[in-house]
């Protein structure tokens, strides 16, 4: 069973207790990692407390949320072994782990609905990585 970490920033909190609660539903267990209100934070150091722990396992996966995705995108990839992808559509998350084995996935809450932002986890955590010639390429990262 994969360990999954969630965070956000101020702009993604409410996305992300949404997300939370969807997780519930399905009886799919997390550790949230904060903030813990929609307070006025700096994405960093939640994508740095997220990367810290999805890196120590690769079995561990990582939802981030903030405004646009791109943030903590951009920190999170700053780590080795992660692999972070920003997803936007079905085809851009189901890619991120077929061929990238992407372990961390960032969604922009003022770009997406709550509903996609779901889907695009739920296709996330289900979708294995292909190996293969992919798995040579993600070796030269």
């Amino acid at each position: 069973m994969r360990k999954i970490f969630i965070s956000s920033d101020h702009a993604g909190y409410n996305l992300k207790e949404y997300i939370k609660s969807y997780l519930n539903k399905k009886k799919i267990k997390f550790i949230d990692l904060g903030p813990n209100d929609n307070k006025s934070v700096d994405y960093p150091l939640y994508a740095h407390k997220l990367s810290k722990k999805v890196k120590m396992s690769k079995k561990y996966i990582g939802i981030l949320v903030c405004g646009s995705g791109t943030g903590m995108c951009i920190t999170a990839n700053k780590y080795k072994n992660i692999r972070a992808a920003q997803c936007f559509s079905l085809k851009s998350t189901k890619l991120s782990r077929l061929h990238n084995d992407a372990n961390v996935i960032t969604l922009g809450s003022r770009l997406i609905s709550k509903k996609k932002a779901c889907t695009f986890i739920n296709l996330f955590l289900k979708t294995e990585f292909e190996g293969g010639r992919h798995l040579r390429r993600i070796r030269r990262i």
